[in-house]
């Protein structure tokens, strides 16, 4: 048995496992660095947080992946370059990020990757028949583990095509087998970039799972305060959203899209709502002349809305639904206003802080589960490929040397 295998057969068959989560999402601002501790699998996985912190992304790299971020035509030489600089960069943040919290490498078990996602094209966007699902990130993980020293489970959303998914949302498998509740129906919901949720019914059935995006979560905004509120990144605390007017005729325009009326699930991405999509409502309600101030208010007001609509779909004949939220969303308190004043059934809207995981860390962390799977899961049979959940284990292996 090769050195490599036997010390990957080890860590499957410990009791505990240190997990290292990283999430670098569509919103570019920073890589997630989750170090879990991990024990069980499948129904019985439970996990501890040790250390969490965000790694913020320098201009430098914004610019780069912005180059070839969402983009249907970019400079092929740049993606070929940057696949394996980032997988690089993100190795050099978590050794660094290992230094600081004083923990030795030798300890981790495995890096659990994401990759840094470029471009999201499921079939219902593309539209070409020849061609099924697809989904690019980059961020290569043999260069991540060896610039790390540790072993790298990635790439997870391959295999989800492979078997029939359209490579989004992988939150429903962590999310089912961390989350799941016998005392309540839960809705998870993430609003990252694009939001998206799992509903878990307290049955813990899993035909009646499932997951879904929804649509814009911060992207279009954040892409807006980007180019007209230099050096703003995206709008701390809605303070601009606060100061305009909704225009009900943009608002209108930005919903009127076949893609919210497609039923759940279904995937989309910034290749789809961004600026373009923006100004092509804009256009079409004869709304150009608005102020920054009023588009952001708009804007905030669009998301929460199909946010909400998304909500009241999956809750719909329930008496006891919970919806606990995560993602940059969460510090948006205007957004969270607008979610919840447009969902009659709910009181509140919780963050997964109640259920024990930092609302910041959770996608980094749902991704140390997969991880867990690949090595010690496969017990635990979970599936539902009607709501398009196939029954697989993702990620593939990088080892360190």
């Amino acid at each position: 048995m090769h050195q490599h295998i036997e010390k990957l057969y080890l860590s499957a068959k410990k009791e505990r496992k240190l997990i290292i989560g990283l999430m670098s999402g569509t919103s570019l601002d920073g890589l997630d660095i989750a170090l879990c501790e991990v024990s069980g699998q499948g129904m019985d996985t439970h996990v501890e947080v040790v250390k969490f912190t965000t790694v913020d992304y320098d201009d430098d790299y914004k610019t780069r992946v912005k180059r070839v971020f969402a983009k249907r035509e970019c400079d092929l030489e740049e993606v070929t370059l940057l696949n394996p600089w980032i997988g690089q960069l993100h190795g050099e943040m978590v050794a660094k990020t290992l230094a600081s919290w004083g923990v030795a490498k030798e300890l981790i078990d495995v890096i659990a990757s994401h990759g840094q996602t470029i471009y999201h094209c499921p079939k219902n966007q593309h539209k070409r028949a020849e061609y099924g699902n697809a989904t690019l990130q980059i961020g290569d993980s043999d260069h991540l583990a060896v610039t790390a020293g540790i072993t790298t489970i990635a790439d997870f959303r391959q295999k989800h095509i492979a078997a029939g998914g359209e490579g989004a949302p992988l939150a429903v498998y962590g999310d089912y087998l961390y989350f799941t509740s016998t005392s309540e129906n839960r809705i998870l919901l993430n609003m990252g970039g694009i939001a998206n949720l799992t509903y878990l019914p307290k049955s813990a059935d899993a035909r009646a799972v499932f997951s879904s995006d929804i649509g814009p979560g911060n992207t279009i905004m954040d892409a807006y305060v980007q180019r007209y509120f230099t050096p703003l990144h995206y709008d701390k605390d809605a303070a601009i959203a606060a100061k305009g007017t909704v225009s009900e005729d943009l608002l209108a325009a930005l919903c009127d899209d076949a893609f919210f009326a497609l039923g759940f699930p279904k995937t989309t991405g910034p290749e789809m709502f961004n600026l373009d999509y923006l100004a092509a409502a804009q256009a079409r309600s004869n709304t150009q002349n608005l102020s920054h101030f009023d588009v952001m208010a708009t804007l905030v007001q669009f998301s929460g809305a199909m946010i909400a609509k998304a909500i009241n779909q999956c809750s719909e004949g329930l008496t006891d639904v919970a919806v606990y939220a995560s993602g940059g969303g969460v510090h948006n308190p205007l957004l969270m206003d607008i979610i919840l004043a447009n969902c009659p059934a709910l009181s509140e809207i919780k963050n997964t802080d109640s259920l024990g995981i930092n609302p910041d860390a959770k996608e980094a962390v749902l991704f140390a589960i997969l991880a867990n799977e690949c090595l010690s899961g496969g017990q635990q049979r979970f599936g539902n490929t009607e709501q398009g959940i196939p029954d697989i284990t993702m990620g593939k292996i990088s080892f360190a040397d």
